[in-house]
């Protein structure tokens, strides 16, 4: 029996990281082509430039918004020249340039600018239509080989961020233990090692200590230990654990859950949240689990409800056509070690919408 571990080549964090960017780079080439979102191209291009130093020529070009087949072509076209790729800005920017490296054989070094998702350490493009709609996962040879992430500037990105994180992290020890029980592939194909299932256990465990406390310094837009420790598990440890421990119902979910325009206006974590609760009823595990993970999700700010992810009133018809989705062939929710059918994900939805409401509504009566 094979078992199979991935990492990035480097992991950098911390408050001033972006002054080592230079170093970390400089490895791989001196002629360096970044793609940035906007917000790192109109806000932090001149640290960037400074960080990179005079012995790094930088091109770069603004992300246009969607990890696309298209976006990905006509970055490469303005990258061919450049020795390593740079992605800079949210998890869509650094798939991108995941994807661009890729293409052109070339190294990437990834630099978050928020803790929204686990994308910056994996060996994986999640690849939308123009449109924004799911519409493949793209399975990379390698991980980045740098990530440098300074919490300097994700404690001033706005909270919403850091939390949604907290929702794509939270699904991680969920999935990787399903996939445990199930003998289920992780992303490389082959089985997880411990370290796999033990590291997305300390992510599940950091969440539930520190998301509080690192909300609460990110809303003040300071760092603080407990915003470190979060950071890292969102972007970390979430990363290492579904890449290597794998995917389940969760993201399956997720998946499906993009092809309601109404759901494009929220954040992959937020969704995945809604996974994670759907996860825990179509797996069936045990109650006081689910009364700790919807606790938590709503001492952060998670949605646990269908209408917190712009699905209020939302008929079965197009609950179907996420769980379709869902379920289609090859995807995650097939390594669930339970029954798994469109009937049972749209059950496990209105479970979770009903549980989330109930709760909702007992908590003023509660409070007094």
């Amino acid at each position: 029996m094979l078992t199979t571990a991935i990492f990035p080549g480097r992991y950098v964090q911390g408050e001033g990281a972006l002054e080592a960017l230079g170093e970390e780079v400089a490895r791989f080439g001196s002629r360096a082509f970044a793609v940035m979102d906007p917000f790192a191209m109109d806000t932090l291009r001149p640290r960037i430039e400074t960080g990179l130093g005079e012995a790094i020529a930088l091109t770069a070009e603004r992300f246009g918004g969607e990890c696309s087949d298209e976006e990905i072509a006509r970055l490469a076209e303005a990258a061919s020249a450049a020795e390593v790729i740079v992605g800079i800005g949210g998890g869509k920017a650094l798939d991108t340039a995941k994807a661009v490296a890729h293409g052109l054989r070339r190294p990437v070094a990834i630099v978050p600018t928020i803790a929204s998702t686990d994308a910056p350490c994996s060996a994986l493009s999640v690849i939308y239509t123009p449109e924004g709609a799911f519409k493949r996962y793209l399975v990379l040879p390698q991980n980045p080989a740098v990530v440098l992430v300074d919490t300097g500037v994700i404690a001033r990105a706005p909270v919403r961020f850091l939390v949604a994180g907290m929702g794509d992290a939270l699904s991680t020890w969920f999935e990787a233990e399903d996939c445990r029980v199930k003998r289920g592939a992780n992303m490389t194909g082959r089985l997880g090692p411990m370290t796999a299932y033990a590291l997305a256990r300390l992510c599940y465990d950091t969440l539930l200590q520190y998301g509080v406390l690192a909300k609460a310094a990110c809303a003040q837009q300071v760092v603080t230990p407990a915003l470190e420790h979060v950071v890292e598990a969102n972007t970390l440890l979430s990363g290492l654990g579904f890449e290597s421990g794998g995917l389940a119902a969760a993201h399956a979910i997720h998946n499906g859950l993009t092809v309601l325009d109404e759901t494009h206006d929220y954040w992959h974590g937020e969704k995945v949240a809604i996974g994670t609760l759907a996860l825990l009823m179509l797996a069936d595990r045990p109650p006081a689990l689910i009364d700790e993970v919807f606790g938590f999700c709503e001492r952060v700010g998670l949605p646990t409800t269908l209408a917190a992810i712009g699905l209020g009133g939302v008929d079965d018809a197009a609950l179907m056509r996420v769980a379709e989705r869902a379920c289609a062939e090859g995807e995650t929710i097939w390594n669930t070690p339970h029954e798994v059918s469109p009937r049972r994900v749209v059950a496990a939805l209105r479970a979770v919408d009903a549980e989330g409401t109930r709760r909702a509504k007992a908590m003023p009566r509660a409070a007094e």
